[in-house]
C-alpha cells in the first residue's frame, strides 16, 4: 500500500483464491458492534446528566463487551500508565460494575462527546490483509469509522492484545497522539496479525 510522510499502511500479500471463507464467532461480531453503539449510550447518559447538572459531571454507564484478555499482562502495565487528562477531557468515575479494562474521559465543560479506551479485546472483524493502517507516535492504528453516530474506534494492532479507543469526530489530534504515547512505553510492540482477505 502506499505510504506518507505522515501515515503509513501495511498491506502483506494477499491469500489465494482457494483460501476458505471466513467464520466470525458470536462474540466478535457483538465485539464489532457494540463498541460504537456502547460509546452512544455513555454519551446520551452523559447528555442526560449534563442538563441536570451542568457543572458536577455523574458517573458515566458504559456496557460491557467481550475482552478475553482484559486480565493478561499487557493491559496490567497499560491501564496505569494512562493518563487523567486528555487535551480537554478529564478522566470519568464508571458506573459499577464498570466493564474490565476500560477507561474513559469526559469534557471538563460537560459536554457530550467521550472517550472510551478498551483494552484485551479480540482482533477486529475488518481488520484484514488489505487493511489501511495509520502509524501514530510508534503505534500502528486500524480506524473503523461508524458515520451514522460521528465516531471513530482506533484499534492498536502491533501488541500482545487490542486496544481500542473511540473517539467522537471533532475531537482533534491529541487524544490519539497522548494515548499512543503511553501504549509506546507500556507495552512492547509485536508482528501485526490481520485476519484474511474475505472471499
Amino acid at each position: 500500500m502506499a505510504q506518507s510522510s505522515q501515515d503509513t499502511t501495511d498491506s502483506p500479500d494477499a491469500p489465494s483464491s482457494s483460501r476458505p471463507a471466513t467464520a466470525y464467532s458470536p462474540a466478535r461480531i457483538a465485539t464489532a458492534a457494540a463498541l460504537p453503539v456502547a460509546l452512544v449510550v455513555g454519551v446520551i447518559v452523559a447528555a442526560v446528566l449534563a442538563n441536570r447538572a451542568p457543572v458536577e459531571r455523574e458517573p458515566l454507564v458504559l456496557p460491557a463487551v467481550p475482552a478475553p484478555a482484559a486480565d493478561g499482562p499487557e493491559c496490567a502495565a497499560l491501564l496505569p500508565a494512562l493518563p487523567a487528562t486528555l487535551s480537554e477531557f478529564t478522566e470519568s468515575t464508571i458506573v459499577e460494575p464498570a466493564p474490565p479494562a476500560t477507561r474513559a474521559w469526559q469534557r471538563d465543560d460537560g459536554g457530550e462527546d467521550t472517550i472510551v479506551l478498551r483494552c484485551g479485546l479480540d482482533r477486529p472483524l475488518e481488520f484484514n490483509r488489505a487493511s489501511a493502517l495509520q502509524i501514530v507516535n510508534g503505534v500502528q492504528w486500524f480506524e473503523v469509522r461508524d458515520p451514522t453516530v460521528e465516531v471513530s474506534t482506533w484499534f492498536a494492532v502491533d501488541r500482545g492484545t487490542y486496544v481500542a479507543l473511540t473517539i467522537a469526530h471533532g475531537s482533534g489530534p491529541t487524544p490519539l497522539q497522548v494515548v499512543s504515547d503511553t501504549i509506546s512505553a507500556a507495552v512492547p510492540a509485536q508482528p501485526i496479525d490481520p485476519g484474511p482477505l474475505p472471499e
